[in-house]
């Protein structure tokens, strides 16, 4: 699936492409199984749970319009937490799934979706903690930064707040990329959770750049990818759902019915199931370079996958260290 050694970047992309080409039956299999459910989560909660947003005045004085944003704000986040802890266990499955099918396919081996299953599941309850750590730092991270600024409450204290708002959104992101290669690490190593976030800072280090380089093009092509297939989606609810529609012209807060959440929910399906196998591949192909980089695991994975010649020369017997 994958050449036995250093690989490029466009070698990356392409093998993740590529496993989800080769093994689409189990791979769709899970992506669509996944997010057909959190889709149907999402649309029940974005129907019955979540509060319509308060309505804005324009004629509101400064304290109704500081008023005003902090009630959107609350309605916001309210709105926002159901949908990320769906999507915090949607990103559980499909990662632990999707890591022992890329894996099994640098082999070039079969792998059918229950013997993912059964291979991914005791790992389960130590990728969903890493799962849930990884995010708690960032934010803890980010909040250490805002925090002085915020407790000066005055006109210094908001532009210190953005400057340290600004030093923690770094160094979140310096340990969100350094600690990028764990999930892969504590699926395939048996890692526990913290040993996993050491391998992968380990193995990370030294390439940090190649690694958020990387990391950040598969994002974009993700993005991209979800917008161009969105798009047609959203442009086709709101036509269908008059109510949203009128209130996108009218300039009102517009109230969607089932209508434009059915068909939204069915384009964010078909997004995931492409884009999930891709970010799951690229994750999991860099954690392999970094091994086949800094502990010759191409041999490893030569002689497992029964190339018993791999790494050396011609008429050349010794094993490269």
């Amino acid at each position: 699936m994958i050449p036995l050694r250093p690989l490029g970047v466009g070698e990356i992309l392409d093998g993740a492409v590529s496993t989800l080409r080769a093994h689409w039956r189990t791979v769709l299999g899970i992506t669509i199984t996944v997010s057909v459910i959190t889709q149907i989560c999402d649309i029940l909660v974005q129907r019955y749970l979540v509060p319509q947003p308060p309505r804005v005045d324009p004629n509101a004085t400064p304290e109704e319009a500081l008023s005003q944003l902090g009630d959107q704000l609350n309605a916001t986040l309210v709105g926002t937490a159901p949908v990320m802890a769906i999507t915090l266990i949607a990103t559980l499955f499909t990662t632990a799934l999707l890591t022992v099918v890329i894996s099994r396919s640098v082999l070039g081996r079969d792998v059918t979706l229950s013997d993912a299953w059964r291979e991914a599941r005791p790992r389960l309850p130590q990728l969903l903690g890493l799962t849930l750590l990884l995010p708690l730092i960032a934010t803890t991270v980010l909040a250490i930064g805002l925090l002085p600024g915020l407790l000066l409450g005055s006109e210094g204290g908001a532009a210190f707040a953005a400057l340290g708002g600004i030093a923690g959104a770094v160094v979140a992101v310096w340990l969100m990329v350094r600690f990028a290669l764990a999930s892969p690490a504590l699926m395939l190593e048996r890692q526990g959770v913290v040993q996993s976030m050491r391998r992968s800072a380990k193995l990370v280090r030294g390439a940090w750049w190649r690694v958020f380089g990387i990391l950040l093009l598969t994002m974009l092509l993700t993005f991209l990818v979800s917008l161009i297939i969105n798009i047609p989606f959203g442009l086709i609810a709101y036509t269908v759902d008059g109510e949203g529609l009128s209130g996108l012209f009218s300039g009102r807060t517009p109230e969607f019915g089932w209508p434009f959440l059915i068909i939204t929910g069915i384009g964010a399906v078909v997004a995931s199931s492409i884009t999930y196998p891709i970010s799951a591949g690229v994750t999991v192909l860099l954690y392999v370079d970094q091994r086949i980089r800094r502990e010759a695991l191409d041999l490893e994975l030569a002689r497992a996958a029964g190339v018993n010649d791999h790494g050396a020369a011609p008429g050349d017997d010794t094993p490269r260290s």
